[in-house]
């Protein structure tokens, strides 16, 4: 059963222990950063922050901040989440519209809009300044009319602006390039703060479609349909039960430096001069709750929101080209992206090679490939190293590839400042058993797993 919204989801978090609330006072200007890196390092439940100084409204961290709490949101256990995320995938569900909505009981426009007021952290002293990172970005192509729902980055820059940052390739950088080279001035979106956590995890789909509406795959995920109302000053959707909702719109005649910001890399970005961005309106629940999220240096709860489905929808493209996957392991330490590691039994010799290279092809980008047996557990660090040790021989098994198109915001990488001309090399790794010959037998203890062994589960 879905989550209505994220207060029932909060509600199951407190039910399982899983939440606290943090009533002294506490800063959104570099304390809040704090706070979050050290409850993340630490495994730490949802915080609710309800004194947060000089602010009008609470904020809640930590809604993605480890895999118990991902798999809480899908009511799905290690063993199913990929195969139930798949199946919500390959069956989706449309969106239903409404004319009233609990996202707008209060409507703030003109002066009433102050930016200020909402609890938007500065997390780094590095930072350029306050950012909006657990914002859903909603737009539409601004030829067809698709929605697609992402995370991107909003620095504030007053009371009513924004800067923002869209990489090229994700589609809200593609609406907003296309809409621009039809001429436009302005393009119109919305930035939904405060959802069901599941609308989260779509934002984070890869390997789909440009002509996919994302509502659609939501709706799968969920298992019923999301609840849309129209926004009241642009011609967006936005579900019905968020928390916030801001409504913008892109100025492509105004640029203004945004940036540093520590990305999911690691590493902060450096700050450019983007459009700005004008809020029209916002609006927001009675009693709203201002959702925080923290990026940086791996792991971070950025990279368990992106870990399941970065990791289900690459298996589901990949399954559909080599039918014997059976896991993959996208690493959060590097950064949901440049480390995966996938296990499949080949049926023919050279079949992990073929695997490597349609990886290294992915909208994945990674730089490292490991193709493992069923027998290696993707997600066990020390399993897969065994396999890399004693599997592998370097002359034979070791791929390199250069100049292939790079993760655009990792420093390692070459070809400028322009991120459409970034690009790195890629190393695969056939870890696999040599095909069609015998091998020595591993020294493992068999039944280990299911043995009964009271005493150490007291």
């Amino acid at each position: 059963m879905a989550y209505k919204d994220l207060r029932d989801f909060l509600t199951a978090c407190k039910e399982a222990g899983d939440l606290i609330e943090v009533e002294r006072p506490i800063s959104t200007d570099l304390e809040i950063g704090k706070a979050l890196k050290y409850s993340y390092a630490n495994n730490g439940p949802v915080i609710v922050f309800k004194n947060l100084i000089g602010k009008d409204f609470p904020a809640v961290a930590g809604v993605f901040g480890n895999r118990a709490k991902a798999l809480r949101a899908f009511n799905a256990t290690d063993a199913d989440i990929h195969t139930n995320f798949i199946k919500g995938l390959n069956n989706p569900i449309d969106p239903v519209m409404v004319s009233e909505a609990p996202c707008q009981e209060v409507v703030l426009s003109g002066d009433d809009i102050d930016l200020n007021k909402l609890p938007i952290p500065k997390f780094s002293p590095l930072d350029g300044g306050p950012y909006l990172t657990a914002g859903i970005t909603v737009s539409k192509d601004p030829e067809t009319g698709i929605p697609d729902i992402g995370h991107f980055r909003y620095q504030v820059h007053n009371k009513n602006t924004f800067g923002y940052f869209a990489q090229p390739f994700h589609r809200f950088g593609k609406n907003t390039n296309k809409a621009r080279a039809m001429g436009l001035k302005k393009y119109e979106a919305a930035i939904i703060v405060g959802t069901d956590p599941v609308l989260g995890y779509t934002c984070q789909l890869k390997q789909i479609a440009d002509d996919v509406s994302d509502w659609t795959l939501a709706g799968g995920l969920r298992g019923e349909a999301v609840e849309l109302v129209k926004c009241k000053t642009v011609d967006v959707e936005v579900p019905a039960h968020a928390e916030f909702v801001i409504e913008i719109e892109v100025d492509f005649t105004q640029n203004q430096s945004e940036g540093p910001l520590g990305e999911y890399t690691g590493y902060m970005t450096p700050a450019s001069d983007k459009p700005i961005v004008h809020v029209k309106a916002i609006t927001h629940r009675k009693d709203p709750l201002f959702q925080v999220l923290l990026t940086g240096k791996p792991i971070t709860e950025n990279h368990i929101l992106k870990n399941i489905p970065f990791e289900a929808s690459f298996l589901n493209a990949m399954k559909q080209q080599f039918p014997t996957i059976s896991a993959v392991s996208i690493r959060p330490s590097g950064g949901v992206q440049l480390y995966t590691v996938i296990a499949m039994k080949p049926r023919y010799a050279g079949e992990a090679r073929h695997v490597i290279l349609a990886a290294m092809a992915s909208n994945i980008r990674p730089k490292w490939v490991i193709v493992v047996d069923p027998d290696i557990d993707v997600h066990d660090a020390a399993e897969v190293e065994w396999a890399m040790s004693y599997r592998v021989v370097p002359s034979r098994d070791v791929i390199l590839v250069k100049d292939v198109p790079s993760a655009p915001l990792d420093p390692s990488s070459s070809g400028g400042e322009v991120l459409a001309t970034k690009l790195n090399d890629t190393i695969g790794i056939d870890a696999t058993l040599p095909f069609g010959r015998d091998y020595a037998v591993a020294a493992d203890i068999p039944g280990w797993k299911e043995y009964d062994f009271p005493e150490l589960k007291k």
